[in-house]
């Protein structure tokens, strides 16, 4: 049991990298789009920050994940490996299709998905999930909003100054704004990986008590930054380029507006999916200029594509448990 259980952490340990993977393109796509900075240093820029952020903002992202959404007493390895294994899926097929969907909510819809074919529908901590599910809709909406405010904002400020200069002035800004974003990117998206292993550990009884342990901490942030390190390129095109162009300035606003909801949503324990913020500070930025500048058609396909993520993962989850518990009995 405790090596099935080492196994397991191993599998949420690669959905970790494989979040940062995915997700590079979201702490990088509007630095490089701008051409502030290269895809390379980009990346290890982004990881950096990503790894700083186990030092600060505490677990309780990964105690909601962990123990706040779904019943542990209910729950077995089996169950946790198949939502691991749906939403590691999931990531890879959208990475393919260049989505920019939410690592995050796959997670959460693989481990609910397997968690209800095990147990049924009772499992389901519905507490746990009202925030969640409606910050699906808000995340987007608070980045839009904040976005489009900053962009008003700082065109005021700066109205009598050339475009010239004012490029030159946010390229050096939006090192900053980049930094922060990747900075609440680490807070939030690793602490779902912690809260999976800590209830890994606690249902295989290595753990007496649910907690997170620093250990826990460390390797998770390290191995999103490793994720991010790789860079998933195909998803910076869609981020960066074809929901809208973006300048400096606007590349400054959307990351400072994703990076501010980011921070405050872990603070507050929720599981938001920072790939639905800072697309919809991408689109805020890019609707201050005129609503036209926004690919409406490529934001449709990502909203979508978000809508989805949840239940496809979990349906991908279930029929993995499924067929766990054909090879496996005691499943």
């Amino acid at each position: 049991m405790v090596w099935f259980a080492i196994l397991i952490c191993a599998v949420a340990f690669l959905f970790d990298f494989c979040n940062g993977f995915h997700d590079a393109a979201n702490s990088i796509a509007t630095v490089v789009s701008t051409r502030v900075l290269t895809p390379r240093v980009a990346v290890v820029w982004a990881a950096f920050f990503n790894f700083v952020a186990a030092f600060t903002f505490g677990t309780a992202v990964a105690k909601t994940m962990g123990s706040g959404m779904i019943r542990l007493q209910a729950v077995n390895l089996y169950v946790i490996l198949a939502g691991l294994l749906g939403a590691i899926f999931w990531d890879i097929i959208t990475w393919l299709w260049g989505l920019p969907v939410s690592s995050s909510h796959a997670l959460i819809g693989g481990y609910a998905g397997a968690a209800v074919t095990k147990a049924g529908w009772s499992v389901i901590l519905l507490r746990g999930w009202s925030r969640t599910v409606l910050f699906i809709f808000l995340s987007p909406s608070i980045g839009l909003v904040l976005g489009a405010a900053l962009m008003v904002g700082v065109f005021w400020l700066f109205r009598h100054w050339s475009p010239q200069r004012l490029d030159r002035y946010f390229r050096k800004l939006q090192l900053f704004s980049a930094a922060a974003y990747s900075f609440g990117h680490g807070s939030n998206d690793a602490q779902k990986t912690m809260g999976i292993v800590a209830g890994t550990l606690y249902t295989a009884g290595v753990l007496k008590v649910f907690e997170i342990k620093f250990w826990i901490v460390l390797m998770a942030h390290a191995a999103i930054g490793l994720g991010t390190l790789a860079g998933g390129w195909r998803i910076v095109k869609t981020m960066g380029m074809r929901i809208t162009k973006l300048r400096p300035v606007g590349g400054f606003c959307a990351e400072t507006a994703a990076a501010t909801s980011i921070l405050a949503t872990a603070m507050a324990g929720i599981p938001v999916s920072t790939t639905h913020t800072i697309a919809g500070g991408i689109m805020g930025v890019g609707s201050v200029n005129r609503l036209s500048a926004v690919h409406w058609g490529v934001a449709r396909n990502i909203i979508w594509a978000w809508l989805l993520t949840i239940p496809v993962a979990g349906v991908m989850s279930a029929a993995i448990f499924w067929v766990l518990r054909l090879i496996f009995p005691a499943a």
